[in-house]
């Protein structure tokens, strides 16, 4: 626990959505959901606008349209929003050495580290400084919070939102954290909450005065002893500034249930393939592979295969996800499939042990993978390969734009620009020649996207 506030927690504001307003003007100030727009979809950010009618993330796709049905609705551009999240944390990495980032849009950083802050006021001049370096950089806002611990700070930035900054003295934790609900702290969700109220504890106060002991003896020992920590403010974590990454997965969830076991054998290769690519991408090679199975009623199954060296060989991952497949029964349907590589190492082990087989497939089983891939089965992929809505598109007479809806062999698109005004509307056939997917515009004018 530091003397001084001097970590600070950065939090985008309601980032994806952010994003799609500042790119698109005549959505500024009205609501907008990204997410997955299939029957089993579901939110991944609401716009503040959206979230008055009670729209947030993880809510079913269908829930937000019975909640909000005049809302935007698009289709998340994560490669948009990485560029985005590059520029923000080169931003912090100018502020200190140790960034830790937690997703595209969150961040820890230690202020002390770099030099920037070792007071109360120094570290609130940084924070205002990063507001407004972000906000000339990006066009977007985030919310910042200050404090003397991790927790306390991200506490901090979610009390500063939207677009504030909340700097929380050490030494003020345990008058803060008292009154607050026991879901304010990390790791207590719906469950431990309930399990908490039951047993009569509702605030963070009522941890503190349950003790160690009860909390153990209601939670065990590794969660109870943390909490009764964590309820009197006390949290020692260190900003680590890399975070190793313990897995690589990739997950289909599909519109409609698969029964057929071929084309369920299928997908589970197609996502196999994958799951190699992102891991060859982040330069590593795995032990275990890992099937995830969600069936229609819900259930979900896991079950996994540990080879005797790591590898990043698309068919020995292929080859261990069917042999897994096999022991699963799927009769009722599959609602979802995942394949996962963990055990994660920075070489890769010949394939002298592994226990695929290595004799080719036959022609016509590499013809019907082909023809998978060619059918992709999330809505979000199937709008990605046509004209997804809120995707960039430029024409050769109207210029750059995006796409509002398409249907029946047409494509509506709004042909405007961050820094414009909002802009007209024109409707063109799916297969206009002058009309073709373009990269995105930067937000601010001038700016290049990283």
């Amino acid at each position: 626990m530091r003397a001084a506030p001097t970590i600070l927690h950065l939090d985008m504001d309601a980032f994806f959505a952010a994003a799609e307003q500042a790119s698109k003007p005549s959505l500024r100030g009205k609501p907008v959901i990204v997410g997955g727009l299939g029957p089993r979809g579901v939110v991944a950010t609401a716009s503040y606008e959206a979230r008055r009618f009670g729209v947030h993330s993880a809510m079913p796709m269908g829930q937000a349209r019975r909640l909000a049905p005049n809302a935007a609705y698009l289709v998340p551009r994560f490669a948009f929003y990485r560029s985005i999240s590059e520029q923000v944390m080169e931003l912090l990495r100018g502020l200190s050495p140790l960034v830790e980032p937690l997703s595209l849009d969150e961040a820890f950083v230690d202020l002390e580290a770099g030099g920037v802050a070792d007071d109360s006021a120094s570290a609130r001049a940084a924070g205002e400084r990063l507001r407004v370096d972000i906000l000339a950089t990006t066009g977007l806002t985030g919310s910042v919070g200050l404090a003397g611990s991790k927790m306390i700070a991200k506490i901090a930035s979610e009390e500063a939102k939207p677009d504030g900054l909340v700097l929380i003295e050490p030494g003020t934790e345990r008058e803060l954290l008292g009154p607050r609900s026991v879901r304010i702290l990390p790791g207590v969700g719906p469950a431990t909450g309930e399990h908490l109220r039951r047993a009569g504890m509702t605030s963070v106060s009522d941890l503190v005065e349950a003790g160690e002991d009860e909390l153990v003896r209601l939670l065990g020992r590794a969660h109870g002893a943390a909490l009764h920590r964590m309820a009197q403010g006390y949290d020692d974590r260190r900003v680590v500034a890399e975070r190793d990454a313990k897995s690589v997965s990739v997950e289909d969830t599909f519109d409609v249930d698969l029964h057929d076991r071929v084309r369920i054998r299928l997908e589970v290769e197609r996502l196999a393939e994958r799951c190699v690519g992102r891991l060859r991408a982040s330069g590593h090679s795995g032990r275990t592979i890992v099937l995830k199975v969600r069936r229609y009623d819900f259930s979900t199954l896991t079950r996994s295969e540990t080879l005797r060296g790591p590898t990043d060989d698309p068919a020995v991952v292929r080859e261990a996800a069917g042999r897994l497949l096999e022991a699963v029964d799927t009769t009722g349907g599959v609602r979802l499939l995942g394949v996962g590589v963990s055990g994660l190492a920075d070489y890769t082990q010949e394939d002298l042990f592994a226990q695929a087989e290595a004799s080719e497939r036959p022609a016509e089983e590499e013809a019907a993978s082909e023809e998978a891939e060619a059918a992709p089965s999330t809505a979000t992929e199937t709008a990605e390969r046509g004209w997804a809505p809120g995707h960039d598109v430029r024409h050769a007479v109207h210029g750059a734009g995006w796409v509002q809806g398409s249907g029946v062999g047409r494509v509506t698109v709004r042909f405007e620009e961050p820094w414009s005004g909002p802009g007209r509307v024109r409707t063109f056939s799916v297969d206009d020649p002058e009309l073709e997917p373009s990269e995105p515009l930067p937000l601010v004018r001038g700016a290049t996207m990283a």
